[in-house]
């Protein structure tokens, strides 16, 4: 049976918590799973329109999404009973709650949060305040001219207001940075909410001889469980609020919500304890830096890169070596999966504030910083998960970062020990390479979002290969061998370079591009060996994008070609035997096929000749087709001037009514 949430507002009214607490429970039960409040509604709704459909076969208007076709009916009796619950539940949650009751009030408050026409009530200023005050974020640093007295008063109210926060002591208060007082939280309408206030991540400074005493009382530690537990479910619902409401990020970003958030999570840092709540805190600063771009760069000019940065390092407790090397053991177990996701939360957030930095030339101290967290993002891509799924989206975060950092301090990827186990090339490691190879290698293989999935590792791994000789040696071994099988067309073989062939005639530009120029750069932006391993056909779009058309190498399309080592000579003795059959546009022997001219006189192929150029007049008279040539620099140009001519010409003629025979035909009749 659905619970009457009519009731549960009347008890929530009347403050009684133990009903509150046994109806909300049967609330959260029914719904734990639900997304969309009113299915049975849209259902219905839906069937009405395909009714008038097939009735009136007129489809006045297609929404654009599933909750757009209920946007207006804010007069629906249960939009508005979810409305009020979540307003009597923001009202409740402020006031002084057994632990067990504020827990099911924020699960509840989670579940209203994933509907978005709902969300009126938790987008106030003051429901985001006593959100981020429940959920461990402060919003306001302590005055430094506040008393001893006063700070002591807080905390004996912070104190006597949980039973559902973590054990409070004087000693602790004074480590905290910031208490929250109940005026912070004031509502827009003037009425105070006590919220409950945070307990730092830092870890407790107790005096001597109080240890064991904390170990054995049980009842704290139920209440520091209970205290950490409304702590993550409050987190989830401002995660859910601010990622479902515009008005919520906005109103976030004036709140300063990420500097209180950046504080939290820096504390959690520095102190190195482990706290499961850090997770959440992640990903709410990786939505903030996501749906607001000046907190991006808030978040960069407060030394953001370097904080993540020994976040990311104490995730996967790295190890130092000599340099840039961080040490690997063979025998480390694999991230769990509450590291991971924490990895994950970071990764985005560190892509986040550092897309741009690849355009920028950076100075000695930023160099630094960045070669110190590609050191450790090489680490994070050879590291392994639990699940390969998540291995692989580690790997996928891992990759967008190292394609946004400077080109200049990627040599960190390669300069390190080469061990028995390691691959090289030319003496150096190639691991971190090799990982990148067999990730694009997984990520070819899917047919879903191509453009996202593959465009980062193709650009790193194109730029990578442009300035490290050893990289672009490694993978050409791998993606571009040696051709000895010369009757299968390029873009038809199995391997890596048959795919990355595939790739170039893609419907999407970038995608073709990226995948072109990758194999450009491994043929060191040789136009001959291009069209070897890729056929005319397939690499017409990158040449003429370039000015290649000719075969010659222009002057500004190689601006890395002073690091390209001298030609060598590669050909198997297959390839050599079949050169001279090798069709240059499909890029493979093809079988001879019969002349179509054979048994033709003069006379009749030069029929066929005039009326092949009338019907391509007529194609391009009718902007149908436009004929092209290559010119003197190697590009294409319209052939708008002979193709005119004789398009001119051919309707003077008509004009006329001139007999178009040949001359020598008119001289055979004359004879």
């Amino acid at each position: 049976m659905v619970p009457d949430v009519q009731r549960i507002i009347e008890s929530i009214v009347r403050g009684d918590q133990d009903t509150v607490q046994i109806l909300l429970d049967g609330y959260n039960n029914q719904y734990a799973d639900c997304f969309f409040f009113n299915t049975e509604v849209q259902e219905r709704k839906k069937q009405q329109q395909l009714e008038e459909f097939r009735k009136n076969k007129v489809r006045d208007y297609a929404p654009d999404s599933a909750s757009e076709t209920d946007s207006g009916d804010d007069e629906e009796p249960d939009l508005l009973l979810r409305q009020h619950l979540a307003t009597a539940l923001l009202s409740f949650i402020s006031s002084q709650l057994q632990p067990a009751v504020l827990r099911v009030c924020l699960h509840t408050l989670r579940i209203l949060s994933r509907d978005r026409r709902a969300l009126g009530p938790m987008v106030t200023d003051s429901a985001l305040l006593t959100l981020a005050h429940l959920g461990g974020i402060s919003l306001q640093q302590a005055c430094p001219q506040q008393d001893e007295d006063q700070a002591e008063d807080q905390s004996a109210r912070a104190c006597s207001q949980t039973g559902r926060g973590a054990a409070c002591s004087f000693e602790e208060a004074e480590e905290d940075d910031a208490i929250p007082s109940s005026a912070e939280a004031a509502s827009t309408n003037g009425s105070v909410h006590q919220c409950c206030p945070w307990r730092a991540e830092g870890p407790v400074m107790l005096p001597r001889g109080k240890k064991d005493s904390w170990e054995e009382n049980s009842e704290e530690e139920e209440k520091e469980e209970d205290g950490e537990v409304c702590r993550k479910e409050a987190m989830k619902v401002l995660c859910n609020v601010v990622y479902n409401s515009p008005r919520a990020q906005e109103r976030a970003s004036a709140l300063r919500l990420l500097q209180g958030l950046w504080q939290s999570v820096k504390q959690g840092v520095w102190s190195r304890e482990v706290s499961s709540g850090q997770f959440y805190k992640l990903r709410l600063l990786f939505l903030l830096t996501a749906l607001r771009p000046e907190l991006r760069l808030q978040l960069q000019q407060d030394r953001g890169v370097s904080v993540l940065t020994t976040a990311l390092e104490q995730c996967l407790g790295v190890r130092w070596g000599e340099g840039y090397e961080v040490l690997r053991e063979s025998t480390a177990l694999p991230i769990s999966k509450e590291t991971s996701q924490e990895v994950i939360e970071i990764l985005k957030t560190l892509f986040n504030i550092t897309h741009t930095f690849h355009r920028q030339e950076p100075d000695e101290e930023d160099a630094a910083l960045y070669r110190h967290l590609a050191a450790v993002l090489r680490h994070c891509l050879l590291w392994s998960c639990d699940e390969d799924d998540t291995t692989e989206e580690v790997q996928g975060h891992t990759v967008n970062i190292l394609s946004a950092l400077p080109l200049t301090c990627l040599d960190v990827l390669i300069s390190v020990h080469v061990d028995q186990a390691s691959h090289r090339c030319g003496g150096v490691n190639m691991d971190c390479v090799h990982t990148l190879l067999l990730f694009m290698d997984r990520r070819l293989n899917r047919s879903q979002k191509l453009k996202e999935k593959l465009t980062p590792v193709l650009n790193l791994l194109t730029e990578s290969s442009r300035v490290h000789r050893e990289t672009r040696h490694y993978l050409r071994q791998k993606i571009l061998p040696p051709l000895r099988d010369i009757a299968v067309r390029p873009e038809q073989d199995t391997t890596l370079r048959g795919q990355l062939v595939r790739l170039m005639t893609h419907v999407d530009t970038d995608l073709k591009d990226c995948a072109a120029e990758l194999l450009f750069v491994l043929c060191k932006e040789n136009v001959s060996r291009f069209i070897k391993y890729t056929g005319y056909g397939n690499a017409a779009g990158l040449l003429a994008a370039r000015g290649l058309l000719n075969g010659r190498r222009n002057s500004g399309a190689g601006l890395y070609a002073s690091q390209y080592s001298s030609d060598s000579d590669s050909d198997t003795e297959e390839y050599r035997e079949a050169k001279g059959r090798i069709n240059l546009v499909t890029g493979r022997v093809e079988a001879e096929q019969p002349d179509p001219m054979e048994g033709m006189t003069e006379e009749e192929k030069e029929e066929e000749a005039c009326r092949l150029i009338s019907m391509i007049n007529r194609l391009s008279q009718d902007q149908i087709i436009r004929p092209m040539g290559v010119t003197a620099e190697g590009r294409l140009a319209p052939l708008w001037g002979q193709m005119r001519g004789s398009t001119l010409e051919e309707e003077e003629d008509e004009d006329e009514e001139v007999d178009l025979m040949p001359e020598w035909r008119k001289d055979k009749q004359m004879e």
